[in-house]
């Protein structure tokens, strides 16, 4: 006779061994490839050759059992009333493994269940706390062996699952369903796993990294459920003959396993709740039949689906055709906006980016975000005098000093405040993908350089020796936007980051904030400087410009001169008479008050000289005349002298007689007040 327990212990004890096996191999793959996720998994294959250890001695011991009661049943038909046919305490002291089954079931599994839980729990946080590890699957080695490896445990998994699975629907094998649900979830993590592998063979590391962090959560969880199945089976009642489950067959794996079972379940829910049964409606049976393949014309829509890529008016996209982005004629596979038929992932893959959409980087400070939108907050006032951003940074510039100027103990650098948005956007979205592994990232390092090589050999400080039009804190900073524009996008071009800079702003260069205000002293004495220095040169221009003109005219004027006076120190005769006419003829071109005062003097000198002549030729004549008649001349003379020297003064003449002795008395004295006769008009007048 075949015993029922028999065949349960046979495939309890194939499954723990295949389960040792694809643990070994498991972890020497894991080990030997360096993929986390490969020996995580060998970890939670262990759990299940726990389980299946626990069913081997269960199943073996329920064989011992009922060859124990198959042997008790044979001696009573052959000694007919024996003691093997008595009944209570007496029976119960024969029936050794059938006592001992009972004890294993009652205490040994849920010691076991506890273990199990235990084990879960540790490997599950200890795999969780190593997880950060996994960051070297990037330099992991033979993805698509690996691959094959987990693909034929889960294969083999699958087969014993189902078989196990199948094999639980009888009541005195139920316990089988503990180690198929845990092999079917191994079977469905292996097959998962060995997809990330594949992917990870084209440096596609998304799905590895997803697994890495779900083996130890699951193995957590697990161990959780188990831990609580263990609490809640010390309180639920326990029928005699009637199947208890073991606290380590989970419920949440046996969804999956037993789809059926959950819709029992609920069906039975359903019709505690409405007080009928409902689900022996024929909408329900409906559903319950027709749920498999809805669920999978539903899964086979959303995945054709992936046949058809929507790209936005500022979207481009790339489609990899088994990872290759070439097609067969070596072109790009490059698509732009509107809808586009591809085959279904993950034969293609389409990789969308806005390359329309102008982009910025921010370039020495960390801006500020709203918490509540997630969204930058702009600046709307930019001083020397408080900080602008979350953070900013300080670029390390030297600075215009020697030696000599620097305070003891001092070095020749300066600080500066940087916060400069750099903008691009994408012009070529394969070379953007495809030369750099984080061309953002690269952009920025490549901004920085650019950055600091520019400010260490700028002018930033402001003093005598240095133009506010040259300054980086002053007018230069247009010319140096094109200077950085420039090199940005020349680096950027060298190292073919497809990429086109937009924008490179400067406002945000300013001093630190702890020295802003002696800075702008330093800004405001220099300007009154340059203040005086630029009225300085104002008057000198307009005294120039009174003087000959226009400072140019000066200058030619101040040329022509020092070259005529140092030909004469040279004693250079023919120079001094070619430098003395063309300074001659500069002079006499000149406009101003050179011209005024050269006009004066020629007409000085002509005057003079016309003067002179005619005194000349009147001396000519009064010789003549003197000579002709020389009383006359002398009376004429004496006559013109005393109306030149008595022009002005009053005069009384009086005409006497030789021989008359009157006496004339003269007063000559001012009068203070004049006599009528001495008023001028007072005769016309009178008449009037």
């Amino acid at each position: 006779m075949t015993l029922s327990s028999r065949r349960a212990e046979y495939l309890a004890r194939a499954s723990l061994g295949v389960s040792i096996v694809f643990f070994v191999v498991s972890l020497l793959i894991g080990r030997w490839s360096g993929f986390f996720a490969v020996s995580a998994m060998s970890w939670v294959i262990l759990a299940g050759a726990l389980i299946w250890f626990v069913l081997t001695v269960q199943f073996h011991q329920r064989c011992l059992a009922e060859q124990e009661k198959l042997d008790m049943t044979q001696s009573g038909k052959e000694q007919g009333s024996t003691i093997f046919e008595a009944k209570g305490e007496g029976a119960t002291l024969f029936a050794v493994s059938q006592r001992r089954l009972a004890i294993f079931e009652k205490w040994f599994i849920p010691i076991f269940s506890v273990a199990i839980a235990v084990y879960q729990l540790a490997i599950g946080l200890y795999l969780l706390k190593s997880v950060s590890a996994a960051a070297n699957d990037v330099e992991a080695k033979q993805a698509l062996i690996c691959a094959v490896c987990l693909t034929a445990v889960a294969f083999v998994s699958f087969l014993i699952s189902r078989y196990a699975t199948g094999m639980s629907s009888h009541d005195q094998w139920k316990p089988l369903r503990a180690g198929g649900s845990f092999l079917l979830g191994v079977a469905v993590l292996c097959f998962a796993l060995g997809f990330g592998l594949a992917l990870a063979h084209f440096q596609k590391f998304i799905a590895l990294a997803v697994i890495n962090r779900l083996v130890p959560i699951l193995l957590i969880v697990l161990g959780v459920e188990t831990t609580l199945n263990v609490v809640l089976d010390i309180y639920r009642p326990r029928l005699k003959g009637q199947y208890s489950r073991a606290a380590f067959d989970s419920r949440l794996l046996g969804v999956i396993s037993e789809p059926g079972g959950a819709f029992r379940t609920a069906a039975g829910a359903i019709d505690y709740q409405f007080g009928f049964e409902v689900s022996q409606t024929w909408f329900y049976k409906l559903l319950e039949k027709a749920i498999v393949p809805l669920i999978l014309f539903s899964a086979v829509t959303l995945y054709l689906l992936s046949c058809v890529v929507v790209l936005e008016p500022n979207e481009e996209a790339i489609i990899e055709h088994f990872g290759n982005p070439v097609n067969a004629s070596g072109q790009v596979r490059l698509v732009g906006p509107g809808l586009t038929l591809k085959w279904p992932w993950p034969i293609d893959v389409a990789y969308k980016y806005r390359t329309k959409k102008v982009m910025e980087l921010s370039i020495g400070f960390v801006p500020k975000i709203d918490p509540k939108t997630k969204e930058v907050i702009p600046e709307r006032s930019l001083l020397w005098g408080k900080a602008h951003y979350e953070q900013e940074y300080n670029l390390l510039v030297a600075a215009e000093r020697t030696n000599a100027e620097l305070a003891p103990g001092a070095v020749p650098v300066s600080l500066i405040t940087a916060a400069v948005p750099v903008q691009y956007s994408v012009k070529d979205l394969y070379s953007f993908i495809y030369n750099h592994n984080e061309p953002a990232r690269l952009l920025e390092s490549i901004c920085y350089r650019e950055l600091t090589r520019f400010a260490a050999s700028a002018k930033i400080q402001v003093d005598e020796t240095t133009d506010m039009d040259e300054s980086l804190l002053g007018a230069g900073r247009a010319r140096a936007k094109e200077i950085l524009t420039r090199e940005i996008q020349k680096a950027a071009d060298k190292e073919k980051l497809g990429v086109e800079i937009v924008f490179v702003g400067l406002q945000g260069l300013h001093p630190p904030p702890e020295v802003a205000a002696d800075y702008q002293k330093v800004v405001g004495a220099v300007q009154k400087k340059q203040a005086v220095i630029l009225n300085a040169h104002a008057e000198r221009n307009k005294n120039l410009s009174i003087l000959a003109g226009s400072v140019e005219n000066a200058d030619r004027l101040y040329t022509l001169a020092a070259e005529y006076q140092r030909a004469k120190e040279e004693n250079k005769l023919d120079e001094v008479e070619r430098l003395g006419g063309r300074l001659d003829r500069a002079f006499a071109q000149a406009s101003g008050d050179i011209f005024t005062t050269l006009r004066k003097a020629q007409g000085y000198a002509f005057e003079k000289a016309t003067l002179a002549r005619g005194t000349g030729e009147r001396f000519a004549g009064q010789l003549r005349a003197y000579e002709a008649a020389r009383d006359i001349y002398k009376r004429r003379q004496r006559l013109a002298a005393f109306e030149e020297g008595l022009g002005n003064i009053r005069k009384y003449v009086k005409v006497v007689s030789p021989n008359d002795a009157e006496v004339i008395i003269v007063d000559v004295q001012e009068k203070l007040m004049p006599s009528l006769y001495e008023i001028s008009g007072l005769e016309e007048s009178i008449e009037k």
